[in-house]
């Protein structure tokens, strides 16, 4: 198969399918598109001159992230995340090619490329959701890694962490402070960690027979705020809140004091994925707390694993535990 039957089949010139292939501009989005598609589906592959120079080694690892670049920058635990994932990939001399793309379908297909092409020696896939798209590609193919719980990894490397223990030890604590109705303000629906804290609150929650809330957000400090805010102007407000970021948990603590509410008197606030941050609000975080970085850098030590050839393995990293600081207390009671 050569570029030349792509070209006739697209009814587009040589050089367009040149640059399709390439990746490189010169063609307009929805022609690019089409030119991959023909080509896949002809079962278009580099020429073997081409496909020897990508085979060799390119001291370089993947990660793709379907973010906004703007909130990207304040996710405390992408930061130190990747902290932990340079450190490892310095000790073998290894390069971060890091995409920043606006959809999780931009995502594959910029997956795609870089498999097709060799442009990596190997990937990283973080917010897996289940029956996840990316995990079939990798599979017996370039060396990938599934940041993630081994339920959706199917196979393939993974490490993770255990969410499901770490939200239901969250809601017996705050059982066991008298709170009857608690608040999750969750992720987006979708994510695979985000159906496993789900179920976890939802299993804790009615094995204690306390009152249950599920408010759904996209991470961001505006809908935490706007979720917490709603639910605590709402007839029957929870008396504690656990969310699933430390950016919420901070916004929440500005939001409870909009309708004269106290932290942690009237509402306790627990925060996911212990940070700096919430070592320095009034009062401080209760927060999920594990080593994030160290968590980077096991994600780097399993994808050299994965590259040399190793057979698959699911790494349990940790367990998030409890830190218990100013945001909780017992539940007010009414005189």
């Amino acid at each position: 198969m050569t570029i030349s039957d792509i070209a006739e089949r697209a009814g587009v010139s040589i050089g367009a399918v040149s640059f399709a292939l390439n990746g490189r501009k010169g063609v307009s989005d929805q022609t690019r598109d089409r030119i991959l598609r023909i080509a896949r589906e002809m079962g278009w592959a580099p020429a073997s001159a081409a496909r020897s120079l990508a085979e060799a080694k390119t001291a370089t690892v993947g990660l793709v992230l379907a973010r906004d670049p703007r909130t990207l920058g304040i996710e405390s635990f992408y930061m130190r995340f990747l902290s932990g994932l340079e450190e490892e990939l310095a000790r073998r001399a290894y390069s971060l090619l890091l995409q920043l793309v606006p959809s999780n379908e931009a995502a594959v297909e910029t997956l795609r490329i870089w498999r097709d092409s060799r442009r990596v020696d190997g990937v990283l896939l973080t917010d897996v959701v289940d029956d996840d798209p990316r995990v079939d590609m990798f599979r017996g193919d370039l060396p990938a890694v599934v940041v993630g719980d081994p339920s959706v990894a199917d196979g393939l490397h993974c490490v993770w962490t255990d969410d499901a223990t770490s939200m239901r030890e969250s809601v017996r604590y705050l059982a066991a402070l008298g709170h009857r109705r608690i608040a999750r303000v969750a992720g987006p629906e979708g994510l695979a960690h985000t159906r496993i804290r789900d179920e976890a609150f939802a299993a804790e929650t009615g094995t204690l027979g306390l009152d249950a809330i599920l408010l759904r957000t996209d991470y961001t400090a505006q809908a935490g705020a706007a979720a917490i805010r709603s639910a605590l102007i709402a007839p029957e407000p929870p008396t504690a809140i656990v969310t699933d970021n430390d950016i919420m948990a901070v916004a929440g603590l500005t939001v409870a004091h909009e309708p004269g509410l106290r932290v942690p008197e009237d509402v306790s606030i627990i925060a996911w994925d212990d940070s700096v941050l919430c070592e320095h609000t009034f009062p401080t975080l209760t927060a999920l707390s594990h080593d994030v970085i160290g968590f980077g850098a096991n994600v780097g030590r399993r994808l050299f694993a994965a590259i040399d050839g190793e057979p698959a393995e699911a790494v349990l990293d940790s367990t998030p535990h409890l830190i218990a600081r100013g945001s909780t207390g017992p539940i007010r009671r009414a005189d």
